[in-house]
Order: C-alpha cells, then sequence, then structure tokens
C-alpha cells in the first residue's frame, strides 16, 4: 500500500519535477553561460573508478571529457582541442581539499611542413582546405596535413608551483604523445578501432614503480540521458513504467503511465561523440599516505590575457600571456546544474574546492526540491487525499547531500580529513565489480564500486541523483543484500525518497567497452546511419 501511494505520488509530482531540474540533466555539457562561449574547453564528465578491465584491478582509472555534442563527420576541422589550454586532472590524497597530485595534459596542432598538404594545381604549389587527403592509418600518414600531439606532466604539490616531472612512453622515451584524428568516415580511416588502439600509450609514471597508460582522442559519448523531450515540457511520465524488460529498472510499483526505458529516449548515445582524456595509475601511486581514499576533479584553464591578432597565423591567432585562470570545472556530476544557483555557476568553474564553503548553501538548503513543493504540495494533497506538509525533503540541514557531494559517505568514501569541498570521491579499497555484474545504480544499487564511490561510465548518473535530491538515503540501501541506514537522515523526512524517478534513457555498463580506455569508438561522419547501444 504504501508502495503504491509512492509511485501514485510520483505521477503527480511528475512534470514539475522534471521541468524544474531540467538544467540538471546535462552532466556539464553547457553548465554555465561562459563556458557556452568557449566549448573546446567545456569538460562534460569526469569519472574515476577501480579500472575493471580483466587483470587491471590494481589500477585506478581517471577520465575527463570535454567538447559537449560532437557531431560526427563535422569536418573539415573536426574537434581539435585548444593548444592555449591547460587541460587537468586533480587528486587529493589526504582530504584537505587541496591537490595532492595534478595530471596536466597540453596539446599542439602542426602543420606538416609548416603549409599542410599541397598540390600542384597549373603550376602553383597550393596548400588544400583539408586536414587530410586520402586514407589514414597511423600518427604519420604522409596523406595527414595536420597532426595533433601532446605533452603529459605529473605536478606534485601546487598545480603550478609544485615539482613538474614529464611522464614519457615506456617504449622508446618519448614525451610526446600523438592525438587520433577523428573519425571522418571509413574512407578516411578503414578500421577505426584498430586506428584508435595505436594511441593508447604505456607511460612511465614518476615515482611509480608499474607502468600507466595513457589516452587522448574522440570516443562516442556515454551520457544517458532524455533531454529533448524534457525541454519541451517534460513530454513524458518521469517515473519508472509497466512493462520493462531491463531488470535493474524493474521496480515493485511501476506506474502504468510511467517512461519505459528505451535507446530511442538518448539525447546523446548513439548520436553525439566527445573527447576523452584518459590516464590509468596504479593505486599505490595514488593514495598517498591518507586512509586510501581519493577525491578526484578535473578543470581547464586559459592564459588570463588574449589579444587577438589582426593578421591571424596557423600557429596562432591570438597573442596570449598572463597567468592560467580556471574556467572550467567538474568532479561530481550535475552539481553546476541542479545546485549552484544561476549567478554564481560561472564562479563555481572558477572556484577551487578549498572555496566551496562559500556556496554551501545551495547543498544544505537545496532549491529545487523547494520548488516542488511550492507548486505541488496541494494538487499532491488533493489527489491522494493526504495532508503532507513537505513533498521535498525535510531534513536541513540535507545531511545526505553534504554526504553524497561534499564529505563522502562514512564507512564508505571519506577521506583521511573532512573538509567539505565537491569531488568525486573514490575508496580505492574497495575491490572492482566486474563489468557484467555492475549494477546501474551503484551504491543504491548494492554495487559499491559505484557511484557515489567515484563514477563508472556505465553509472546511470541522471536517474541516481534524481533519486537521492528527492531522499534515496533517508530510506535503507541494500549493502550485501541487507537494507542498511546510513543515518543521514529518517524516512518520514523524504516521503517520495522511494518512486522511482527516471528519464526513461537507460545506461548499461555491457554497452561499452571491457577495457581501457573504457568508451566506445567514436560514431563515423559517413556512412550513416549507424548504430550503437
Amino acid at each position: 500500500m504504501i508502495a503504491k501511494k509512492f509511485a501514485a505520488m510520483g505521477a503527480a509530482l511528475s512534470s514539475v519535477a522534471l521541468l524544474a531540474i531540467s538544467p540538471a540533466l546535462a552532466s556539464s555539457h553547457r553548465e554555465a553561460p561562459n563556458i557556452t562561449k568557449m566549448p573546446k574547453i567545456d569538460n562534460t564528465d569526469t569519472y574515476a573508478f577501480r579500472s575493471y578491465e580483466p587483470g587491471r584491478q590494481d589500477y585506478v582509472t581517471l577520465m575527463a571529457n570535454f567538447q559537449p555534442g560532437e557531431n560526427p563527420g563535422d569536418g573539415p576541422n573536426y574537434y581539435t582541442m585548444d593548444p592555449d589550454a591547460l587541460y587537468e586532472i586533480h587528486i587529493d590524497n589526504n582530504g584537505d581539499a587541496v591537490e595532492d597530485l595534478t595530471y596536466q595534459f597540453k596539446f599542439a596542432n602542426t602543420l606538416v611542413n609548416g603549409r599542410g598538404i599541397t598540390l600542384n594545381v597549373g603550376g602553383k604549389d597550393l596548400p588544400i582546405a583539408l586536414r587530410h587527403v586520402g586514407p589514414i592509418t597511423n600518427a604519420t600518414s604522409p596523406t595527414l596535413g595536420e597532426r595533433e600531439s601532446y605533452t603529459l606532466t605529473q605536478v606534485t604539490g601546487d598545480r603550478r608551483s609544485g615539482t613538474r616531472v614529464p611522464i614519457t612512453n615506456a617504449s622508446g622515451g618519448a614525451t610526446v604523445f600523438a592525438k587520433p584524428f577523428d573519425n571522418a568516415g571509413n574512407k578516411s580511416i578503414t578500421d577505426y578501432p584498430t586506428y584508435a588502439k595505436q594511441f593508447i600509450f604505456p607511460i612511465t609514471i614518476p615515482g611509480c614503480s608499474a607502468q600507466g597508460k595513457v589516452f587522448a582522442g574522440q570516443r562516442a559519448e556515454y551520457f544517458a540521458v532524455n533531454l529533448g523531450p524534457i525541454f519541451d515540457l517534460v513530454n513524458f511520465v518521469p517515473i519508472q513504467g509497466a512493462p520493462e524488460t531491463l531488470p535493474q529498472y524493474q521496480t515493485a510499483s511501476p506506474f502504468p503511465g510511467g517512461i519505459t526505458q528505451s535507446q530511442d529516449n538518448q539525447e546523446l548515445i548513439g548520436k553525439k561523440n566527445v573527447t576523452t582524456l584518459a590516464i590509468e595509475v596504479p593505486i599505490a601511486c595514488l593514495k598517498g599516505t591518507g586512509n586510501g581514499s581519493i577525491g578526484v576533479w578535473s578543470t581547464a584553464s586559459l592564459p588570463q590575457a588574449r589579444l587577438l591578432r589582426p593578421n591571424p597565423s596557423p600557429e596562432s591567432a591570438a597573442l596570449q600571456g598572463g597567468a592560467y585562470v580556471q574556467v572550467s570545472r567538474l568532479g561530481m556530476p550535475l552539481v553546476n546544474e541542479v545546485v549552484i544557483g544561476l549567478p554564481q555557476k560561472d564562479l563555481f568553474n572558477a572556484a577551487k574546492p578549498t572555496q566551496d564553503g562559500a556556496l554551501a548553501d545551495y547543498v544544505t538548503n537545496p532549491t529545487f526540491p523547494a520548488i516542488l513543493n511550492v507548486l505541488f504540495r496541494s494538487a499532491v494533497n488533493t489527489t491522494l487525499g493526504t495532508n503532507f506538509a513537505d513533498l521535498a525533503p525535510t531534513n536541513f540541514p540535507r545531511n545526505d547531500l553534504v554526504a553524497t557531494f561534499l564529505t563522502g559517505i562514512a564507512s564508505l568514501n571519506r577521506l583521511a580529513t573532512v573538509t567539505p569541498s565537491e569531488m568525486l570521491r573514490l575508496n580505492t579499497g574497495i575491490a572492482p565489480t566486474p563489468q557484467a555484474t555492475q549494477s546501474t545504480f551503484g551504491v543504491v544499487g548494492d554495487d559499491l564500486a559505484g557511484f557515489p564511490n567515484g563514477r563508472r561510465p556505465g553509472d546511470d548518473t541522471v536517474d541516481i541523483v534524481l533519486r537521492v535530491a528527492m531522499g534515496r538515503l533517508c530510506h535503507p540501501v541494500p549493502i550485501a543484500g541487507t537494507p542498511t541506514d546510513l543515518g543521514l537522515c529518517t524516512p518520514a523526512q523524504a516521503p517520495t525518497g522511494l518512486v522511482a524517478y527516471t528519464d526513461g534513457a537507460p545506461s548499461r555498463a555491457t554497452n561499452i567497452l571491457n577495457e581501457f580506455p573504457y568508451l566506445n569508438p567514436p560514431l563515423r561522419g559517413a556512412p550513416r546511419p549507424q548504430t550503437q547501444p
């Protein structure tokens, strides 16, 4: 009876629930006003997880995605990275919210012979308008006229003043790594998966006895979200419906009019690509002297001053100068969309974790559950014949959200020292879950190796965050099969905490690779159409 009431309540809440929080459902894809002007440095998703590739369980994979909404075949320039920017993945291993390790990626674009591919036309040798002419097979194919590369540096201590040591290719010692050309199509690159594997490099990491891996290049987007209908005034009921064939999305009380999981609901998967920076590092080299849990976030920065050249060249379209200024930041998914208020979104992107206390009110007293309560309390009470004083969780401060986003959860992923700050927190002592048995819902699905203990590509963070925001952690969570009270709040304080909120866009770990860099090869520019799980 209680479950049915929760389901009915969820149906009553459906339209406003997602309308009120729809900006959240893009995991930092165009999440703040200023970053929309600079898509090359827009950090869309950050991942940190124990590697679940067979035989790699002693490693952590760190990934940062950039450039939202890459359309397959967007030539002729495709999606190169910004050579003026500094792309970074940061690690805090003692809990003071300050980076102890940073992995810096710096990109460069080089025209072959300073001109690119040239052709003799009527006695004149002229550069062609395209980056390539003819099939590409490797990083030095003579048919490729512009080549993209990057350096990778480990910084110990402060990201700007700490000790900097280049990370080298373990096969030959080179300090420059090649980035693959985007997937223009199968006439340009016949077998893209095989081609791209050439750009997964073994690396020698300073202070590490074991080698790691690195990859930087285009991959297929795997952020599950149903955005189009959401912005069409929420053109679906966002409660799990029936029937349901995907086992992990089944619920004891499906709502007959609710949405069901379907790849037709995907806005990004199977349609868009993204640029991924991925590095695999031995656990022993990351955890330092702390308790084995680490904090992870990624950023992108630009020089403070930029002066556009009236006569731009391939090497420089602008003069750059001054200190690097952080303009993009991402740790936990959805924070800057659903939690941070509009006036502070750009400020959050520029802030360091140590400064997050200034924005803590957005977590302790979140705004969108309050909007739901104001708009729909009377309607729900009338529909159900109830007298709820609040539909949103009433535990203030919201300790469940503080634990999820700012401190980590006790006995799960808190660092040795607790400094409230926004970052992914990963307990490296929890063994990885094999791909075939991973729960889409991570910790609330009785899979401690998943979100919010770090984040894997297959975790359905939209559904998880929806449910956590509406109070799921106030109710017992299954741990090792046993319902466990996390002690953060009570069921009475979260009346809709058991509603199966969903956007109907499923995520399944088995649909992507079971090896580094995990995300599938990018969708090709031609021929179309093509399918992807």
